[in-house]
């Protein structure tokens, strides 16, 4: 029996893409599966178990009588004068290495993109302070070059007159802004130098042949280039620097007094040398509710910058 031409519906194989779809999402699933569940067992099962802790009465050299505590951690820690002097410690840590690795890491990549001899040697060097562990190079910091008796910075100031500083009991916080920035700036250097290598040069050029100084170049043809790197290095350079904690345990303990103490070695103290975890736990709540926010700032600004 032969169908009338109306009636024969043509063979499309749509069937057969539906099902190589569920086919292929149902691959994908189980592929994501074990990256989902690590992230949920390190990420969100600890934050959910700080914030249970946060609201419980839980003191670690007792810890079976842990009792339910409401809000009372959370009115403890935001009327504690700590939190505010941790917070600003944060504050001025992070904004203090941005300028220094900013201003000091993009006049590096600039010299270290121009050509000289050993300039492969030179940028190994400049890079290598970023894959420094960050104990050691605090204890570099602490007992070779910033100690006051045996530094060599204090060896200097004594060569030439002048009383060397006890850099960890009279400038804490600046002692810190100084080793982090020295582990971070090659980090910025890199960024810097890759983008300053994907830069067309005819760009350079037509602008020395219009007559323009290198300063001109570098503020109209460079820096606008550059525009995208300085915010991304923002980014992530901020969300590590908010979590700075190994510099501070090593050298000052967040001394002297909370000279030095951010926001992370808040916690550390008031958990392990304090034994208080509720409060510890409560402080890290809004700890990660203001780094959370930071974030969220820079990753608007950050993405505006990117879709220009």
């Amino acid at each position: 029996m032969k169908w009338p031409t109306a009636l024969r519906k043509p063979f499309t194989g749509d069937g057969h893409k539906q099902m190589a779809t569920k086919h292929t999402h149902a691959i994908g699933r189980m592929l994501f599966a074990p990256a989902f569940l690590c992230l949920l067992l390190f990420s969100v099962v600890p934050l959910l178990l700080t914030g249970y802790f946060s609201l419980t009465h839980y003191n670690l050299l007792d810890a079976a009588a842990r009792t339910f505590a409401g809000l009372e951690n959370f009115q403890y820690v935001l009327t504690d004068p700590a939190l505010g002097r941790a917070f600003l410690n944060t504050i001025i840590l992070v904004v203090a290495v941005l300028v220094i690795i900013l201003t000091g890491g993009l006049p590096l990549a600039l010299l270290l993109n121009e050509p000289f001899f050993g300039r492969n040697i030179a940028r190994a060097i400049a890079i290598s302070p970023f894959f420094v562990m960050p104990t050691v190079n605090a204890l570099v910091w602490k007992h070779l070059l910033l100690n006051p008796i045996s530094g060599i910075f204090s060896w200097l100031a004594r060569a030439i007159g002048l009383t060397p500083i006890d850099w960890f009991a009279d400038a804490p916080l600046a002692a810190i802004v100084i080793i982090v920035s020295w582990q971070w700036l090659p980090f910025a250097t890199l960024i810097f130098l890759t983008a300053l290598q994907s830069l067309n040069s005819e760009q350079t050029e037509a602008a020395k042949l219009d007559g323009a100084t290198a300063l001109q170049t570098f503020y109209h043809v460079t820096l606008p280039h550059l525009n995208r790197p300085i915010a991304i290095v923002v980014l992530i350079e901020t969300v590590f620097l908010l979590s700075v904690f190994a510099e501070i345990f090593v050298t000052t303990a967040g001394g002297p007094g909370l000279a030095s103490t951010n926001l992370t070695f808040l916690v550390f103290s008031q958990a392990l040398i304090q034994f208080d975890a509720g409060a510890a736990s409560a402080i890290a709540i809004v700890a990660v509710l203001i780094a959370n926010a930071i974030a969220g700032v820079l990753a608007k600004a950050v993405a505006g910058r990117l879709e220009n």
